[in-house]
């Protein structure tokens, strides 16, 4: 369970799109944190790569050459 305080203005711009859609506050927000969740993740994910990438820990490939070994080049 997580309670929440949001700003005034916030607030009434949440309760007025509630009421537009017939869908709960709830679930706008629940969206709203599902959909940051996700952001959030891919960026630490591709900063993990980025620091393996730049420490030589993994390499990466030109899409023409990873096309070339599975013989998908044209």
């Amino acid at each position: 369970m997580l309670a929440i305080r949001l700003p005034e203005d916030i607030e009434a711009r949440l309760e007025n799109l509630a009421k537009r859609t017939g869908r709960s506050k709830t679930f706008y927000a629940r969206e709203a944190i599902l959909e940051y969740l996700e952001d959030m993740e891919d960026l630490y994910l591709a900063e993990q790569v980025v620091r393996r990438l730049d420490s030589g820990e993994e390499q990466s490939h030109p899409l023409e050459e990873v096309e070339a070994r599975l013989g998908l080049a044209d």
